[in-house]
């Protein structure tokens, strides 16, 4: 059998697993974030968790070892700048966990962003399987995404191509915490969905937060300021979606993340609103669905991800999709 390593560090979890080449999680370890702490205390909990990953029988069958990070992230240089971890910048994580005492000789860990591993994940065992070319999306606090292009994880020389999040839909919109104008994250973020809606009258229930999910929960009730919220939120997901298509030619767009649990809420007004920007013949009709994996879904992304890097001896065995007669391939 196969094993992949994997940790996925977030906000709020440190999480690591070995994962064989179906994506079952054959160990899992996990830790609370200490993301207020200094820079060592945030590393003796990512130790924890491979020391106890370590203590498994099947640790040093590995075959590579990927890290999923909240970003942003550098892969070239191996370095990590979590917005959510103030105490990291540019901080060198792969060469922290490379020199574990018990990593396996000569392993190397890949590092990816969050979004690029639920890409990665998705693409693997999700709803992006058997496309060659798709966009996936992560709509929570912020707005992240990866691309699969010709069938393989494509993550730029930083590891942050298809950060989505990051594209200008208004050019008269606000100044975005990146610095650029009017940015998709700025419209369509669970906290910028709130905060639309608490500006235009919208209240949450007594005592309750004023959070995207009580936002949808009101929209569903036919509040017209939530349901402007949501439809506000979707405009800017569809035109940066169109534009993507535009460029690279999509099979798919994968959408996941906290937001998305808000089921046609945000699917319906997207989808309207896509048919509208996504005009061009190659980009007119493009399928916008769900994202199907939530639960580990970084620590699986990690090991496919790191299964799929250049020079690794062994791959996630190829995928065919038989209703679209595509094949998507990890093999790098």
């Amino acid at each position: 059998m196969t094993v992949y390593g994997a940790l996925d560090i977030g906000g709020t979890k440190i999480a690591g697993a070995l994962v064989d080449d179906t994506g079952t999680l054959v160990a899992r370890a996990q830790r609370p974030t200490p993301a207020r702490e200094s820079t060592e205390v945030l590393m003796a909990a990512v130790t924890s968790v491979v020391d106890e990953l370590a203590r498994h029988p099947m640790w040093d069958a590995q075959s590579c070892f990927g890290i999923a990070s909240a970003g942003p992230v550098d892969t070239a240089a191996g370095t990590v700048s979590p917005v959510n971890i103030p105490a990291w910048r540019r901080f060198p994580l792969v060469e922290r966990v490379a020199a574990h005492p018990r990593m396996p000789a000569g392993t190397r860990p890949v590092l990816v962003g969050d979004a690029v591993a639920m890409t990665a994940a998705e693409h693997w065992l999700g709803a992006a399987r058997g496309f060659d070319n798709a966009l996936c999306m992560v709509v929570s606090t912020g707005v992240g995404g990866g691309l699969v292009l010709d069938g393989r994880l494509r993550t730029g020389r930083t590891g942050n191509a298809g950060h989505i999040g990051h594209i200008t839909v208004d050019l008269h919109g606000s100044v975005c915490p990146c610095g650029a104008p009017g940015c998709v994250e700025g419209l369509a973020s669970g906290t910028s969905i709130a905060a639309y809606a608490e500006a235009s009258g919208w209240t949450p229930p007594p005592g309750g937060p004023a959070t995207a999910a009580e936002v949808a929960r009101s929209a569903r009730a036919g509040d017209p300021r939530a349901l402007a919220a949501y439809d506000r939120a979707a405009r800017a997901l569809a035109a940066a979606v169109a534009a993507t298509a535009a460029l690279v030619e999509l099979d798919l767009a994968v959408v996941g993340g906290g937001v998305a649990q808000a089921g046609d809420t945000l699917f319906a007004p997207l989808r309207a609103h896509l048919a509208g920007y996504a005009v061009l013949d190659f980009t007119r009709g493009l399928p916008v669905v769900p994202a199907l994996l939530a639960l580990d879904a970084g620590l699986i992304g990690a090991a496919a991800a790191a299964s799929a890097t250049p020079g690794r001896s062994t791959a996630i065995p190829t995928r065919t999709a038989e209703a679209s007669g595509r094949t998507a391939a990890w093999t790098a």
